[in-house]
């Protein structure tokens, strides 16, 4: 059977074949923040789309610490400023585009996207640090049943999920992203011993990308479960600071003569930083400026 060509709408959008196409309504039901803990579950329209953006529907969206955090505040200075649909950690599926988005993009194709997009044009874009962009796009709206992707974002840091992967594991694409970077910036080295204070999501992914990069992790945490997983990831020594008098002579005692780990990842998600402090004091980075940036905080 000979499948139909896709077909032009009156806005330009692109339309799937009829076997495909999906009926977008005019309404959806969202998520919206007003305020510090004020959100809210509403009737809203459907984001109209410019000729270079993406529309999503969204088949899973995930809840990180900055989402909490916002919430609690009730806005984020760059990121969002209410009333606006909330959520930005998304996996879905392209129901509708603008003429002139990027032809490698289908319509049903699976996606991720990132909530946020550099220039490429400033001055810390041409010297390669877009995370310090002058002009930084963010995009929130993952707790809707549509989500618009502006086109700077679809252009830069949207990807393809493959089929083998599942929309859990897609949706974690953004926290793992964070942690390899983190890896690169510390600039470990096979052999090396790193601490890793927290173990939720992201301290478990770093337990994980370290390991796998030949590097022995001491993982500090305050409760067994974590702890375990931990082990299970790689850890080769798991400390439970809770149940523990003296961490930083515990975390000494597992690293060669005594000097203390090459680094150490804060992932603990709490203001106190107090457990790392000990620990690098008394660790083989001591105080020395030249070895500051192994200290990685996320």
């Amino acid at each position: 059977m000979k499948t139909a060509s896709p077909k032009k709408t009156e806005l330009g959008l692109e339309e799937a074949p009829l076997q495909e196409r999906v009926v977008v309504p005019s309404r959806m039901t969202a998520a919206v923040l007003y305020g510090s803990e004020d959100l809210r579950i509403e009737q809203i329209d459907v984001p109209a789309l410019a000729v270079d953006e993406v529309l999503l529907r969204v088949r899973l969206a995930l809840t990180d610490g900055t989402d909490l955090k916002v919430w609690k505040r009730g806005y984020h200075a760059k990121m969002i400023q209410p009333p606006a649909v909330f959520g930005h950690e998304v996996v879905g599926e392209i129901v509708a585009m603008g003429k002139r988005v990027d032809p490698r993009w289908r319509l049903g194709t699976r996606v991720i996207a990132a909530n946020s997009a550099p220039c490429l044009r400033c001055y810390h874009c041409r010297r390669g640090q877009e995370n310090l962009c002058d002009d930084l796009l963010f995009n929130n709206g993952a707790y809707a049943e549509y989500m618009r992707i502006p086109g700077r974002i679809a252009r830069e840091n949207m990807l393809e999920v493959p089929h083998g992967v599942d929309d859990h594991s897609a949706a974690l694409v953004e926290p793992l992203a964070c942690v390899l970077r983190g890896v690169h910036e510390m600039e470990v080295r096979t052999g090396d011993t790193t601490v890793v204070i927290g173990c939720g999501p992201v301290g478990l992914m770093f337990v994980r990308m370290l390991t796998r990069r030949g590097v022995r992790v001491i993982a500090l945490a305050r409760r067994e479960a974590p702890l375990a997983v931990a082990r299970k990831l790689g850890a080769a020594a798991a400390i439970n600071v809770t149940e523990t008098a003296d961490v930083a002579g515990a975390v000494r005692a597992l690293t060669d003569e005594g000097r203390g780990p090459d680094s150490v990842v804060e992932a603990a998600a709490v203001g106190s930083a107090d457990v790392v402090l000990v620990v690098v004091e008394h660790s083989s980075l001591g105080y020395d400026p030249s070895r500051e940036s192994q200290a990685f905080s996320v």
